[in-house]
């Protein structure tokens, strides 16, 4: 296979490579090798230049040379950078009170209780944690007790978080195996063979089930990002996992939701991404935006799972839902709906959406552009073949850098950019973008 056509480990996606530091200003290598002397083989930077970040506010960073980027990548802080409300929040709080969750605490129950009057009817009963991580950590556990079977499905390209049970339902994240033998690996969900989405994804999921069959295991779940993100974004036609959902469940597997990316009003058509498919998880894990970039993170669910669960296993998290975190989810909250921002991301999404796609008609290096909301993908391909060009992709984020603008890769090959700003991204922050994008597929 070509290398524009390899696929693509998703922590390379982007990275800098640490052979090149000689390449580097001195003062630049000597901040680089600094990191990498400190964090070894785990040290991940972006870009070809690495940008050392000294502040940021709303849909923008600083670098230490005072030079503004516009954030076209980063969903953690989801209502923006540094946003007032929510550091304040922080702030009083770890003023007045920081504790574990085996005090009571009316600053907690208030946030449970507002973020949990947000799902539907039945998903009653929240498990805070630290990160995205151990909330699929956390879901995958409960799951198992609930079902009773040890088997999970996944997209191929799939990436829930990195803690030894997830990293085997994370297929991007390994190099070197495929995931454990309870894990099925099915494609992302596109129209093929004749069939459409929903079809072809339910068919997919059927596969995969017998697949676990065939080797002993029983299906617990089938875990997606819902918008399948780390496979290149994959949103629509709204209501195409409905199928899927009906499959597993006849099986006697689960549903779950990873609400991490899509969550908290990112795809503009509710606040969560399952609502656009009109489909009620049987779990929903939470994480990054949950606190605007304060660490936290949770798990939704029905309160029979958690009674079954905690009847096997205890759960204590000492960070997880301590009163600082708490207060500074309810800002988030609270910031939504007062600026508007579920609605904002569907209106500057469609708007962005629209100015994308005006690039594409112009460019034949543009394969696609999907997505919903403030989240979408734009593929690039080789015109010629059709075959995903990641070089291209690779080129066009590192001059997008250069132009002050930063940007992400995605999907199997890594020639999906990744378009996911903070919810206070404007329409006129949207046509920067769609400008400086054509200029530089211009200038090639």
């Amino acid at each position: 296979m070509a290398k524009s056509a390899a696929t693509t480990e998703i922590l390379d996606l982007n990275r800098f490579d640490a052979a090149a530091v000689a390449q580097l200003s001195p003062q630049l290598a000597t901040k680089v090798a600094r990191r990498q002397a400190n964090f070894g083989a785990s040290s991940v930077l972006f870009f070809d230049q690495p940008i050392e970040m000294v502040r940021a506010e709303g849909a923008y960073l600083y670098d230490a040379e005072g030079r503004r980027y516009l954030d076209v990548y980063n969903n953690v802080p989801s209502v923006g950078h540094c946003h007032p409300r929510v550091v304040q929040a922080i702030a009083r709080q770890a003023a007045e009170l920081n504790i574990h969750t085996r005090y009571l605490n009316t600053v907690v129950d208030a946030y449970a209780e507002d973020l949990l009057s947000r799902f539907p009817e039945g998903l009653d009963t929240l498990l805070m944690t630290c990160t995205g991580s151990e909330s699929n950590d956390l879901a995958m556990r409960i799951a198992r007790i609930a079902t009773g079977a040890e088997g999970f499905i996944v997209t191929e390209a799939a990436y829930h978080g990195n803690t030894a049970l997830v990293t085997e339902i994370s297929p991007s994240s390994l190099r070197k195996r495929k995931p454990a033998p309870f894990v099925a690996v099915i494609p992302a969900p596109v129209a093929r063979d004749g069939r459409d989405v929903a079809d072809s994804f339910a068919a997919s999921v059927e596969e995969a089930i017998a697949a676990l069959k065939a080797r002993g295991i029983a299906t617990a779940a089938l875990i997606v990002d819902t918008i399948f993100s780390s496979d290149g974004i994959f949103a629509d036609p709204p209501g195409f996992m409905q199928t899927a959902a009906a499959v597993v469940r006849r099986a006697g597997g689960l549903l779950i939701a990873d609400e991490v990316q899509p969550g908290f009003g990112r795809t503009g058509g509710g606040l969560w991404g399952f609502q656009r498919h009109d489909v009620v998880p049987d779990i929903v894990t939470m994480g990054k935006p949950m606190g605007n970039g304060f660490p936290m993170g949770g798990v939704v669910t029905r309160p029979e799972f958690v009674r079954r669960f905690c009847e096997e296993t205890g759960y204590f998290n000492t960070f997880g839902g301590n009163p600082v975190a708490a207060a500074a989810g309810h800002a988030v909250l609270r910031v939504l709906d007062e600026e508007g921002l579920v609605q904002k991301a569907a209106d500057v999404g469609a708007h962005f959406r629209r100015r994308l796609e005006g690039v594409m008609a112009a460019r034949t290096e543009i394969g696609a552009v999907r997505g919903a909301g403030l989240f979408l993908g734009l593929d690039f391909v080789v015109p010629a073949t059709g075959e995903p060009d990641a070089r291209l992709a690779t080129h066009v984020i590192n001059a997008l850098r250069e132009n002050g603008m930063l940007i992400g890769a995605a999907g199997k090959y890594g020639a999906t950019l990744k378009i996911r700003p903070p919810l206070c991204f404007s329409a006129a922050d949207a046509d920067l973008f769609s400008d400086t994008l054509a200029a530089i597929l211009a200038r090639r």
